[in-house]
């Protein structure tokens, strides 16, 4: 067998390092998760975690890259439309354990800039343009944040703070339970604006 090319060692070292990232960020968090520690982890010299991925910032950004692959809302009975969402993000966040890029956002957010910035950015890019297709106009914007503070909130419970209550209800009865919340976030009038 020939010894792999130069591009494809690269590639490799660079792909360990990112899945090296990907579990230290998951399960330490921002802060404590370091580029020596990475790069001990993928065996791979710091300065090619510097090569690859310009800083610690960049590794995590390409770390907690995370597509949520929201349906087409448009396509869904208006009815099932909060069961569908739910539903659509179990799915996502539960269909392939070695995706933990929800966790590392999720454990980070909370008290990392760079973090937050990241889940805002995904937020206004995946989430808001879904809602925008559904929600009446001009009420986009806070009924897409309502729906992130109610599923967000069950993924850090279930995953991040593993309350027993959370982490062991069955997806079906996390539909049924989160779904008329997010239906009514979705379709249902909202109250006025208080400052209005």
């Amino acid at each position: 067998m020939p010894p792999a090319s130069p591009q494809r060692r690269s590639h490799d070292t660079k792909s360990r390092i990112l899945a090296a990232a990907r579990r230290l960020f998951a399960e330490e968090g921002y802060e404590p998760t370091t580029i020596r520690a990475v790069a001990a982890a993928a065996k791979a010299d710091p300065a090619l975690v510097i090569r690859y991925f310009g800083s610690k910032e960049g590794l995590f950004a390409e770390a907690a890259t995370f597509d949520l692959r929201i349906p087409d809302l448009s396509a869904v009975p208006r009815e099932a439309l909060g069961a569908a969402l739910v539903r659509h993000f179990l799915t996502r966040w539960e269909g392939d354990p070695a995706d933990n890029a929800l966790r590392i956002l999720l454990r980070a957010a909370a008290t990392n800039a760079t973090a937050a910035a990241r889940s805002r950015e995904i937020f206004s890019q995946q989430v808001l343009p879904a809602v925008s297709r559904v929600a009446p106009a001009g009420e986009a914007e806070r009924r897409a944040g309502l729906i992130a503070s109610q599923l967000l909130g069950f993924a850090l419970c279930r995953y991040i703070l593993a309350l027993p209550a959370v982490m062991e209800m069955e997806p079906e009865t996390a539909v049924a339970v989160l779904g008329p919340t997010v239906q009514r976030y979705l379709t249902e009038p909202l109250a006025p604006d208080a400052t209005g």
